[in-house]
């Protein structure tokens, strides 16, 4: 019988966790260094694949995903050796997905074409605003027009290229943030990202608003109203929403990101990845290390990941109504079934059905576009 897993599928992220800058909006793992010895980090990510390799024998990976941090900072000799070792550990399908995260400098662009020749596959590009005063304050190093300049060239070396934009900016205007993701989908672009800027404790950003210091941010309904003109012209354009902030044309959608949604396994590898891994019919949260120094110096010592937390299947009932409901395609409530034990309250799928928040079709159970701007309050409302 199958597990639970591979109805989701089994996908590899690998962290780089250093930036040339911190941006004062990002609270992911990321750091600035100086300098960064890169055979030794090389080294560390190669004895980590083969540990996980040696857990997961013969499993077929689905899709290979370079984040950070800035990956198109790492050498592209580096990311060769690892993508090549990556093919050794594990059988993958001949179009594996591969995935790099890259910032639009005009330096990373230049090694496009290298990262193409060591098996990456997509690029990922944050580009987040399309004009050089909302850049400024976003902390972004690069100008409008060198990012449209790393984006063509991108375009020139990969077939499938997506980016980021973030709306919701400072002093924004509906009718500023329409224009902007016009011009945007014009684009020759298949996949996009687009993100409401939300203000996290522990950010430069979060300091500043805590003193009052971050003003003209949109208020709740400003925020509504630029969510729903995304959703309108993204429509227009071809390019649906297939998850709350990830909008593509057909069959360009990331494989890798699906298989979060879709809650399958994925191995984390880097400082802070995170991960979950089916071992013997148990389900496993791993987290490595963040700071890089802690976990380089954990890899020799094969002490690079925190203990293993094991996941109650009512808790992978959680998140995987967590996850799943972000998707358009929703989720299979027999699979919900199968890992709480119970099913979810029809009369609760029927109160969320009668306010519009929800659809029942047969065994799948969908957000609405009115429930996903309350995505939380539907999720609250199906759990026990």
């Amino acid at each position: 019988m199958a597990e639970d897993w591979q109805q989701g599928g089994f996908g590899l992220y690998i962290h780089w966790p250093f930036c040339e800058a911190k941006c004062p909006y990002c609270d992911f793992n990321s750091h600035v260094s100086r300098s960064i010895d890169q055979r030794a980090w090389r080294d560390a990510y190669l004895a980590e694949l083969q540990r996980a390799a040696d857990e997961t024998p013969g499993r077929f990976l689905n899709a290979v995903f370079f984040g950070g941090g800035t990956p198109s900072l790492m050498d592209p000799d580096v990311v060769a050796d690892i993508i090549a070792a990556i093919r050794r550990h594990w059988p993958t399908a001949n179009d594996l997905e591969i995935t790099l995260e890259a910032n639009p400098g005009s330096v990373e662009a230049g090694r496009f074409a290298a990262y193409r020749q060591a098996g990456v596959s997509r690029v990922s590009m944050g580009i987040q605003a399309l004009n050089d005063a909302d850049l400024k304050r976003l902390g972004r190093l690069h100008s409008a027009q060198e990012a449209m300049t790393a984006f063509e060239t991108a375009r020139n070396a990969f077939d499938r290229v997506s980016f980021d934009l973030i709306y919701g900016r400072q002093d924004q205007t509906v009718a500023e943030w329409q224009s902007e993701l016009k011009q945007a989908l014009s684009l020759a672009i298949d996949h996009i990202s687009l993100y409401q800027l939300t203000i996290e404790q522990g950010t430069a950003f979060g300091d500043r608003y805590a003193r009052g210091k971050l003003r003209g941010l949109p208020d709740e309904d400003l925020g509504a109203d630029m969510f729903t003109a995304t959703q309108d012209i993204c429509n227009d354009m071809g390019m649906p929403a297939y998850e709350v902030s990830n909008h593509a044309r057909d069959g360009a959608q990331s494989r890798h990101n699906l298989i979060y949604w879709r809650y399958g396994d994925y191995i984390g590898i880097g400082p802070g990845a995170h991960g979950r891994l089916t071992l013997q019919d148990q389900k496993l949260a791993t987290v490595a290390y963040s700071n890089p120094q802690r976990w380089l110096d954990g890899v020799a010592k094969g002490d690079a990941e925190k203990p293993r937390v094991a996941i109650s299947r009512s808790e992978q009932a959680t998140e995987f109504l967590l996850m799943g409901l972000r998707l358009k395609e929703g989720i299979d409530l027999k699979r919900y079934t199968a890992l709480a034990g119970h099913e979810i309250n029809p009369d609760a799928i029927k109160h969320l059905e009668n306010i519009g928040m929800a659809t029942q079709r047969d065994d799948r159970l969908f957000v609405t576009d009115q429930g996903v701007m309350v995505l939380n309050a539907v999720i609250e409302a199906l759990l026990p």
